[in-house]
């Protein structure tokens, strides 16, 4: 079979390309911390965390480093010869360290007086992704049918079944779609791509709208008083406790972060595989892939570094937010960012246009509903962001762009995250029914 050599980075050393993006990080934050100038302007527009993500982007898109590369064959299907493992690193060790430290000042009380708007929101977001797909396949099967049809294994709606599980619950919830439908394995990574764009490009839109809250806020009308006690009473805590930051101290919070990093990874090596065999005991299929989930070493890990970071909370440990966790659990997520960055090559977006047409429309009808629920019950923005991203992004995004608005808000995101993975498949099974029935015959 004949094959054609796919574009290898420039830089495929992760070594090399972690220094690059570090390198992309300082740079944004040195540009950022200009009290006078052109970049002064620039970032009341831009907010740096968006720039956190574009800039390895950039480095993606031009062929410096890349998420992974190898050989195309005759049919277009990429066999992968190399991949970073950065992502995963900081997905699996930095993200879950970060979430821990920017707990441990967590007043739980508060977050519960948040009140309902955020799960409205988090619920809302689904709604508008069980809906919006047959809406999206359905005025493309006016427009272009030939973009969503197809018929058997190779039907489009059975791919975009799984866009549905990604963009309601997470990964596990994906592969259990793919599973469920049988869609071909062969056409499968057009899919991941849409998912791949759409999601960064939709990402990118709320990170911008973080740095203009304010006038989204007053044009909601929202009633934000809720979330400003909560970041009131953490920011007066960390004034109280504020200290110098000693050797010790710094050590000390290594050795929690990472600690629970370890013993989540522990639970999760034993909790995943025993779901696993659990649920895969069900008969009834439709039962068995809704709980798929439970099977995640991911969803596993999450939780459990969750769970110990809440109880943390309540312990002598949250004294150690004065000597900086939650600024060390920034440095984290920005790490994290960076690694979600270089995983979006912008030369994507002109590729496969039909299908984007379709995830665009449907993202669009997503965040449509997202803004009529939040003017109709007042939300803030701050819950349409988290909310949407809780769906859309899963558990290694919500709490991004959860603590860009402010460190204490990042278990608010990985709360919805969680309870997405538990409605994910149900809600990608009610969606997908709905595709088929839009679909061109």
């Amino acid at each position: 079979m004949e094959e054609t050599l796919k574009s290898i980075p420039l830089v495929t050393n992760d070594t090399i390309v972690f220094g690059l993006l570090v390198i992309s990080l300082g740079l944004v934050f040195y540009t950022s911390s200009f009290k006078s100038g052109p970049f002064v302007t620039f970032y009341k527009f831009v907010p740096a965390l968006f720039m956190a993500y574009l800039l390895p982007a950039l480095l993606t898109t031009t062929g410096i480093i890349a998420p992974e590369w190898g050989t195309l064959n005759e049919n277009g299907e990429m066999i992968i010869e190399g991949k970073s493992s950065l992502y995963y690193v900081a997905s699996r060790y930095l993200l879950p360290a970060a979430l821990v430290l920017m707990t441990l000042s967590l007043d739980l009380k508060a977050v519960f007086n948040l009140g309902p708007k955020a799960l409205i929101m988090f619920l809302t977001g689904t709604v508008g992704i069980i809906i919006g797909g047959p809406i999206a396949v359905f005025i493309m099967s006016v427009v272009s049918p030939e973009s969503v049809g197809g018929a058997g294994p190779e039907a489009v709606w059975r791919g975009l079944s799984t866009l549905a599980g990604s963009w309601i619950g997470g990964g596990a919830n994906q592969t259990a779609m793919l599973e469920i439908y049988g869609y071909d394995q062969k056409l499968y990574g057009g899919m991941v791509f849409v998912d791949i764009v759409i999601a960064n490009i939709w990402m990118a839109i709320l990170l911008i709208g973080i740095g203009k809250t304010e006038k989204i806020d007053a044009w909601l009308k929202s009633d934000t008083s809720a979330i400003e006690e909560l970041k009131a009473k953490v920011s007066k805590f960390s004034l109280a406790v504020e200290r110098k930051p000693t050797l010790p101290d710094l050590m000390i919070l290594l050795a929690i972060g990472f600690g629970v990093v370890g013993l989540a990874h522990l639970g999760a090596q034993f909790l995943a595989p025993y779901f696993d065999s659990l649920v895969g005991t069900v008969q009834n299929s439709t039962i068995r892939n809704t709980f798929t989930f439970l099977g995640s070493g991911f969803f596993w890990m999450i939780s459990i570094a969750t769970i110990f970071a809440v109880i943390l909370s309540f312990t002598n440990a949250r004294k150690l937010e004065g000597a900086g966790a939650s600024k060390i659990g920034t440095v984290f997520i920005y790490i994290l960012v960076a690694t979600i960055g270089m995983k979006m090559d912008l030369t994507m977006i002109f590729d496969n246009l039909g299908l984007l047409v379709v995830g665009f429309i449907w993202m669009t009808f997503h965040a449509a509903l997202l803004i009529l629920v939040a003017k109709w019950i007042r939300a803030p923005y701050f819950f349409l962001a988290v909310g949407s991203q809780a769906n859309v992004g899963g558990a290694a995004s919500a709490p991004i762009v959860a603590s860009a608005f402010h460190p204490s808000l990042a278990t608010v995101g990985v709360l919805l995250a969680v309870f997405g993975y538990a409605v994910g498949t149900i809600g990608a099974i009610a969606c997908t029914l709905l595709m088929q029935l839009a679909a061109p015959i």
